[in-house]
């Protein structure tokens, strides 16, 4: 048994939290002014939305099924509710998912070599194209990826030179406006069809800019998007409102940076963290990076009318079968599809780093590595809390059933409603039985 206990996991509340506090208020209200109110600014409503909230809105709710979770040493035992996994809406499931993204990267496809965040911005001119016709989001990635590809290429004379590039659009700007722009993780040079590792220290910011303008705007007018005036009239401006920045590196020793910047790439569109909103009145809404007061009186903190921020976040909800996340060039899934099978043929394992296992991971089948991005693993890499370590004793814990069924699921809440007002009633210390973690 071990001499001291470790912090013990708390559940998230999601019913305390602002933004599911202006769902369940708001969301109804907002759907049925949509098209009068809100379509022309955030674009037609979707019927994906509708399965998105309420879907977010059962999320971490006991009264739809928990997973019970108990100690074989101490007997101690507490529930874990449900969560709805639902892509960008909810921010905890938002988070698991980054923090789960940014684990496969780290592990398994970012090769041991350095790497530059890449974020390409488009003007604001062009933003509405994007939202009315999102499935060009995909054309402003592969954009994207055509300016690394070939200005790295031009870099280098070897032929068949190819950097690797893991890509994410983002939507939402500092606002939760709608910003399209993609970020991406860029390795510092490229490989050739043998494998030989090429790098390639510097590309220059403005010759990018002028390359991926370029796509951008053969992408709309391809589309039939844009006309040759408003082509014109965009590039008579002085800044045209295209940007593209490279200047933030990761160096090939420092996994847990690499990790930071991959979760930072995928983050949600919307922060808690950022968000305040006491029930009545408007929604406070922060910039990133200045929380500070001084910084909140310049005008980095806004307010918005309720119904106006729920529009908002609502705009942000991706499109079905989107990818969110692409993988080009060394990086991609046939190019690394290809390795594995022919170190396999060749009896071979990828070596060490981040572009595979470590050591103590040669010997672990492919399941295992996907148990290492398992609920517990992710919740430890988010919260720094193990939630499978008994706060009681510090053993390892078991999830020993699933409880679906609402017959029971009503039993055991009242059973511990029950026990916690007899708790109240007798004060300190009464602890006994399972534990819904709020």
């Amino acid at each position: 048994m071990a001499t001291s206990c470790p912090a013990a996991y708390r559940a998230r509340n999601p019913r305390a939290t602002p933004l599911y506090r202006l769902f369940e208020t708001y969301f109804e209200e907002v759907r049925g002014q949509w098209e009068e109110r809100f379509e022309r600014r955030f674009g037609f409503w979707r019927g994906i939305v509708d399965e998105q909230v309420c879907r977010y809105l059962d999320c971490g709710l006991y009264e739809n099924g928990f997973a019970r979770i108990r100690c074989p040493e101490c007997a101690e035992e507490y529930l874990l509710a449900f969560s709805c996994k639902t892509r960008e809406l909810c921010p905890s499931c938002s988070a698991k998912r980054s923090a789960g993204t940014a684990a496969l990267l780290a592990e398994e496809v970012l090769e041991d070599v350095g790497h530059a965040q890449w974020v390409f911005v488009i003007p604001k001119m062009l933003r509405p194209y994007f939202l009315h016709h999102r499935e060009l989001l995909g054309g402003l990635a592969r954009a994207a990826w055509e300016t690394v590809l070939e200005l790295m290429s031009a870099a280098d004379d070897e032929e068949g030179m190819r950097p690797g590039m893991v890509a994410v659009v983002q939507t939402a700007g500092d606002l939760a406006n709608w910003h399209p722009h993609v970020h991406a993780i860029v390795s510092r040079g490229g490989w050739t069809r043998g494998g030989k590792w090429i790098p390639v220290a510097f590309v220059d910011e403005a010759s990018a800019e002028l390359l991926f303008r370029h796509k951008v705007m053969r992408l709309l007018q391809d589309e039939g998007l844009l006309s040759e005036e408003r082509t014109e009239l965009l590039l008579s401006w002085r800044h045209t409102g295209f940007s593209v920045h490279n200047r933030v590196y990761v160096e090939p020793e420092d996994q847990a940076a690499v990790e930071r910047l991959a979760r930072y790439i995928m983050r949600p569109p919307i922060s808690l963290e950022r968000m305040a909103w006491d029930g009545a009145g408007e929604v406070c809404y922060r910039k990133k990076r200045r929380h500070d007061t001084a910084a909140r009186q310049r005008g980095e903190e806004e307010s918005f009318d309720t119904r106006e921020f729920l529009a908002r976040v609502l705009m942000h909800v991706p499109e079905p079968r989107r990818h969110l996340v692409r993988y080009c060039g060394w990086y991609s899934n046939v190019s690394r599809g290809k390795r594995r099978k022919a170190d396999a043929e060749l009896g071979l394992l990828a070596p060490a780093g981040f572009g595979g296992p470590s050591c103590d991971d040669r010997d672990r089948t492919p399941n295992a590595r996907v148990l290492r991005r398992s609920w517990a693993q992710l919740i430890k890499r988010i919260y720094e809390v193990d939630p499978l370590v008994c706060p009681s004793c510090g053993g390892e814990m078991k999830v020993v059933a699933f409880i679906t069924e609402h017959e029971v699921v009503d039993k055991i809440l009242r059973h511990l409603k029950r026990l916690n007002e007899r708790a109240r009633e007798r004060g300190p210390p009464g602890n006994e039985g399972l534990k819904a973690v709020s």
